[in-house]
Order: structure tokens, then sequence, then C-alpha cells
């Protein structure tokens, strides 16, 4: 898929895809709910909003209420791209929420997952 193809799709196709991944290995809806809460300060309502009015995947992005500044500490390795050296801004913010539902998938505690400090 190419990136303008990503960025036009609707953030409401891809939510359920999230929450898919994380139910089947055990996590819940909240939890995908709050991981995106952290990174973007999608919350409630306005989550719920957003995946139900059409926004597409650039305006998801570009429209976070409150992007967490923390966001630069996720590094890793998601579909082969080191996710640090990802050089357009919108395509590393779409790989930072895909590392930490990856991450939610694989039994990462929830602590470590939205860098906070031990």
């Amino acid at each position: 898929m190419s990136n303008e193809r990503l960025y036009k799709m609707s953030f409401g196709k891809l939510y359920p895809l999230y929450v898919q991944k994380a139910e089947k290995k055990g996590r819940t809806r909240e939890e995908v709910d709050r991981i995106i809460a952290w990174l973007t300060g999608y919350e409630g309502a306005a989550l719920a909003e957003v995946t139900r009015d059409g926004t597409d995947v650039a305006g998801f992005f570009a429209g976070a209420p409150a992007p967490n500044p923390d966001r630069a500490q996720i590094t890793g390795v998601v579909c082969g791209v080191r996710v640090e050296e990802v050089a357009d801004p919108l395509m590393r913010e779409i790989r930072y929420l895909d590392k930490l539902i990856d991450e939610l998938a694989r039994g990462r505690k929830m602590e470590k997952i939205l860098r906070k400090p031990a």
C-alpha cells in the first residue's frame, strides 16, 4: 500500500484492526484506547468521533489534541523498519502507534508500553 493511500484511509477502518490484534492476544479495547490517548490525546468521545466520522489517518494525527512529547522514546522495528529512522513525520506517527499496539499484543506491561519510569 502506498503512503498516500494509507494517509487517506479512514482511521475508523484501522481502529478495529488494532483492537482485533490486541483482543486476539487477550488484551482489551480499553488498553488500545489508553495507548491512543497516551500517544495522541484522543480520549472517550473524541476518539469515538474520529473513528466514526470518516476522519482520514492524516487528519487523525494532524488533529491530535495532545501529541505526547515522550513518543520520541518509542524505538524498535515494525514491518522491518526502524521506527526512529522513518523520515516522513506522518509515517513515523503511524509507526509509533503500530509499535505500541505490537507491544500490547506481545504481552508487554502497560507501564512499559507507555514509557513510564520504573
